[in-house]
């Protein structure tokens, strides 16, 4: 099948074609048939299939077919600025020759930059929720207008407390708007969203639900907290890795592993909601020009990087939602190319990896590596104590006292 096939406007099909874009992926031929038909979609694929070009070239098509009115047409909604800078890179890579205007726009940098590009026309305009409601409770936008939503990674919004921002955004949107839904899981809590914002959506899964890419290999090590720093220095050191992506649970674990690393050796930066967007740029921009051998970064960024030729992930820590394992490994592996996602979990982790497992289907063998043995004393637990559960675990790592804490304000991105 070629994109030809799919029913694109000849200028897009030319586009492509200088692109690259041969052959569309399968979320790409099942999507773009049913957004240009105007229906309501819930799409799930694996990260790295090409989800972002199934919702933007149908919408280019589309508004560059009925360009009339001056008014934002297309709002995508993503949950973290770096995710909301790939999408906006995307829709202006694949409208150079269609004169179509998108503007991007999320928190921790100026709005008046951003109302400087909205104010030069704006025809899609991709968001974080939280700038987005600033932007509508100032009267700063108009959205009535609105043709399409997209929810892209709408699973981590709702994770990740959106869930009100995106109510009272919604109360300021047409009622005939075509809605998207986007990700590569889908959960209950999605599910139920989707009862009340889609009209008859279509559901597409390309792969059974919440798997992970097939070509990446996944390994898991068991190792002793306090030597996991050591032996990642030693895997990227021993067998020349560059460009390695790695995970932690916390901004904290974030510095402190990347100091340790810079002890060893070994170029490192990392990226967290506490990191200035100016710094969290500079520091994807040096990882991916290869300038930092490896970044360290919280699941903030585990939706928003996209590099084609990254080939290694290490999870320092296994993600409290096991969902986050599927995303966090889905960096590599993108595009076709194979990757190798590793992850070293200590024995009171155990059950995070069951978690997983249980959600991809898939039992994982866990390995010793020679010299970094886990030392079996440290691991007996006396039988009154009890493993903590994982709301009080996130709530730590999110720095709350409890799970139900209302001192920490949600943070807005």
């Amino acid at each position: 099948m070629s994109f030809a096939s799919l029913g694109l406007h000849s200028h897009l099909l030319d586009h492509l074609t200088t692109l690259g874009y041969a052959t569309p992926t399968p979320i790409q031929q099942q999507a773009i048939p049913a957004v240009l038909a105007g229906k309501d979609l819930m799409a799930g694929a694996q990260t790295g299939t090409g989800k972002t070009a199934a919702f933007a070239l149908p919408l280019l098509h589309r508004l560059f077919l009925d360009k009339d009115t001056q008014a934002i047409r297309v709002l995508v909604l993503t949950p973290t600025r770096e995710l909301a800078q790939q999408v906006h890179a995307s829709f202006e890579r694949y409208s150079a020759p269609l004169s179509i205007r998108s503007v991007v726009a999320y928190g921790g940098t100026s709005i008046n930059v951003q109302l400087d590009a909205l104010r030069k026309g704006c025809d899609v305009l991709v968001a974080t929720p939280g700038r987005l409601l600033e932007l509508l409770m100032k009267g700063l936008i108009d959205l009535r207008q609105l043709d399409t939503l997209v929810l892209d990674e709408a699973d981590r919004m709702l994770d990740m407390g959106f869930i009100i921002d995106i109510q009272r955004i919604l109360k300021k949107l047409p009622d005939s708007r075509q809605t998207l839904f986007f990700s590569a899981t889908f959960n209950d809590d999605i599910f139920a969203l989707s009862k009340t914002l889609l009209r008859d959506p279509q559901l597409i899964e390309v792969d059974n639900r919440n798997t992970t890419a097939r070509q990446v290999e996944q390994s898991v090590y068991a190792v002793d907290a306090d030597r996991k720093s050591a032996l990642i220095s030693f895997l990227i050191g021993s067998k020349n890795w560059q460009q390695v992506l790695i995970f932690t649970r916390t901004k904290q674990g974030a510095d402190a592993l990347a100091k340790e690393m810079l002890k060893d050796g070994i170029a490192t930066q990392a990226i967290h909601g506490d990191k200035s967007q100016g710094a969290r740029d500079r520091a994807l921009t040096d990882f991916k020009a290869g300038k930092v051998r490896a970044l360290v970064a919280t699941d903030v960024a585990a939706r928003g990087i996209d590099i084609e030729q990254l080939h290694y992930v290490i999870n320092h820590e296994l993600p409290y939602h096991a969902e986050d394992y599927i995303h966090r490994i889905g960096r590599t592996g993108r595009a076709g190319a194979t990757g190798l996602a590793v992850s070293l979990i200590t024995e009171k982790e155990r059950y995070l990896l069951t978690d997983i497992e249980k959600l991809i289907g898939t039992p994982f063998v866990v390995q010793w590596l020679p010299g970094f043995e886990p030392d079996l004393d440290k691991v007996i637990r006396s039988p009154k104590q009890r493993e903590p559960s994982k709301k009080t675990l996130r709530a730590q790592a999110l720095g709350q006292t409890s799970p139900k804490s209302k001192k920490s304000p949600r943070r807005r991105r």
